[in-house]
């Protein structure tokens, strides 16, 4: 062995034995904040060249802490220093005692807290997860305090911000804490409402899959669940409503916005069940989206149509009359008064005529300057003595072209699943699955053009009985094999909305390519593939850590 091995060797030896003896010391003395001297020598011995003796450092520093404030920055600063060090046996021993410095001094936890959010960049497995056990017994501590400090790491648009610790902090949440809700979030009430604060102001610039995941926290919240009160309902609206920018002024060419509206309205749907206003998202259809329709890409717009239709059985009756001018304007452009030798998009007028009946069904006497009916509810805006019989007149032929144009659309779908048959027997394997996925498709499209029939029957009469139930088993929310896999998500720079939205393809040839049921195909596609930017937000970038840095402090 050589000399200077030995003398190191002497060097930590003599490290250690100090650190026990001003261990010792403080311990048995009656007032440990007189024994100055010795707390100083552990923070010092933090600061040396022996593992071992930082090893033991880290153990005294938080164990004294409350008996010396006037040196609490300088304990701190050397406890963080040994939170960074090279040495995994350090660190992780270190992270390990971090929340011994709230136990008798809890006005630390935010900022221990802060810390152990940063260190979550772990990459240690053994390291991760001491700071994940740390931050736990934080949380239990005081889970006020770390929740506010955790959200600010999400919720900041500040560009000093790493963008990989905000990463970090979300999965930590979303992994460790929403779990335990019920265990962490006490008192209740209180608790689940401080939550839901922090998350409202994380919204600002989130991707579309983490707003669904705020979303379905909330919504298992007791203060919004199954027997909430109908303005708790709404309060979860607004947020929705907020995320969709409904105060916007509406740029076709903003493919973002659109798909965000569109992702808004599918996952507002079980609150519209529940009581809640479409109100605002109807309005802004009818002004905004449905004048420029044509200028969107078809698959948004078949995806805008189907989320309509879902969610107009839950219409109000006030909001119904004032959409269904709109409605009926649109409808007649997808049906021609005289075939024109163009293909009717079935699923578009399918969606439309559902739309139509639920909503005609909240106020039956709106359609009478509409589409000339004579119904008569004694009110004032039945109009009876007006002639709106060119108004039944265009609407009825209209009806009829459509169906001529379904029954050539279901003939023609006959025809070509009979000849899909003949070339089953001969194909190759590849081919094979080309050939159900056309056959799936025109099942859809026979599926569609029912129930455009089964729609459009009761609509001749001139006071019509209308569908306001769930007779209807609209054709694309029935389950098919996903034949093609969803996009993958892209990182980096802003949230852009780019991933294409599969089975929305106009041409009802096409119509369900890759599709399975409606509910788990728009979520995948919505927000597992893609993502968003929200308002106020800024694009993230995507930044390393390196050891010996320094711990930024909000």
């Amino acid at each position: 062995m050589s000399a200077a091995v030995v003398v190191a060797a002497d060097s930590d030896s003599k490290d250690i034995d100090n650190l026990y003896d001003f261990g010792e010391r403080l311990n048995e003395a009656t007032d440990k904040s007189q024994n100055v001297k010795d707390y100083e020598g552990i923070i010092k011995a933090a600061k040396g060249s022996s593992t071992k003796a930082k090893q033991l450092a880290a153990q005294l520093i938080p164990r004294f802490f409350k008996y010396f404030p006037d040196l609490s920055n300088s304990a701190v600063d050397a406890h963080l220093d040994l939170c960074e060090e090279e040495d995994l046996g350090v660190r992780v021993q270190a992270i390990r005692v971090l929340p011994l410095f709230c136990k008798d001094t809890p006005e630390y936890v935010s900022k221990i807290v802060d810390i152990l959010a940063q260190l979550l960049m772990a990459e240690e497995n053994v390291e991760r997860d001491a700071v994940q056990k740390a931050l736990m017994s934080l949380l239990r501590q005081d889970v006020k305090a770390s929740l506010t400090v955790l959200f600010k790491h999400i919720e900041s648009t500040d560009e000093s911000t790493e963008e990989n610790i905000r990463e970090k902090v979300l999965a930590f949440i979303r992994d460790k804490v929403f779990p335990l809700k019920a265990e962490l979030l006490k008192p209740q009430e209180q608790m689940e409402r401080h939550i839901t604060d922090l998350i409202k102001k994380s919204l600002r610039d989130v991707t579309g899959e983490e707003f669904k995941m705020f979303i379905d926290f909330l919504k298992s919240l007791s203060i919004f669940g199954d027997k909430a009160p109908r303005e708790r309902v709404q309060e979860l609206m607004e947020i929705i409503e907020s995320q969709a920018d409904l105060d916007a002024k509406f740029n076709a060419s903003d493919v973002d916005h659109i798909q965000r509206l569109i992702s808004c309205i599918y996952i507002s749907i079980p609150f519209f069940m529940r009581g809640a206003s479409n109100g605002n998202f109807l309005s802004y259809v009818c002004r905004h989206i449905f004048p420029v329709l044509d200028k969107l890409p078809e698959e948004r717009v078949l995806d805008l149509l189907k989320n309509l239709a879902l969610s107009s059985p839950y219409t109000s009756p006030p909001d119904a009359r004032q959409m269904l001018p709109s409605l009926v304007e649109l409808l007649k452009k997808y049906m021609p008064r005289k075939k024109t030798g163009e293909e009717m998009n079935v699923t578009f007028v399918e969606c439309l005529l559902y739309t139509l009946h639920n909503l005609a069904s909240k106020v039956p006497n709106a359609t009478n300057s509409l589409c000339g009916y004579k119904i008569v509810t004694g009110q004032p805006s039945d109009r009876i003595g007006v002639d709106f019989s060119e108004q039944f007149k265009d609407f009825t032929e209209r009806l009829t072209c459509v169906e001529e144009l379904s029954r050539a659309t279901m003939k023609k779908f006959t025809q070509g699943m009979d000849e899909q048959n003949k070339r089953m027997a001969s194909a190759t394997n590849e081919v094979k699955e080309k050939i159900k996925i056309e056959k799936q498709n025109a099942t859809m499209g026979l599926k569609s053009c029912n129930n455009i029939l089964a729609m459009t029957q009761p609509l001749h009469k001139s006071a019509p009985l209308f569908i306001g139930d769930k007779r209807i088993n609209l054709s694309w929310k029935e389950a098919v094999k996903s034949t093609v896999s969803s996009a993958t998500s892209s990182s980096g720079g802003k949230r852009p909305a780019n991933a294409a939205l599969n089975g929305s393809n106009n041409n009802p040839a096409k119509k369900g390519r890759g599709a399975g049921e409606y509910q788990n195909q728009f979520v995948n596609r919505a927000f597992d593939g893609t993502s968003y930017r929200g308002r106020g937000g800024r694009g993230r970038g995507w930044g390393g850590r390196g050891r010996g840095r320094t711990f930024r402090q909000f």
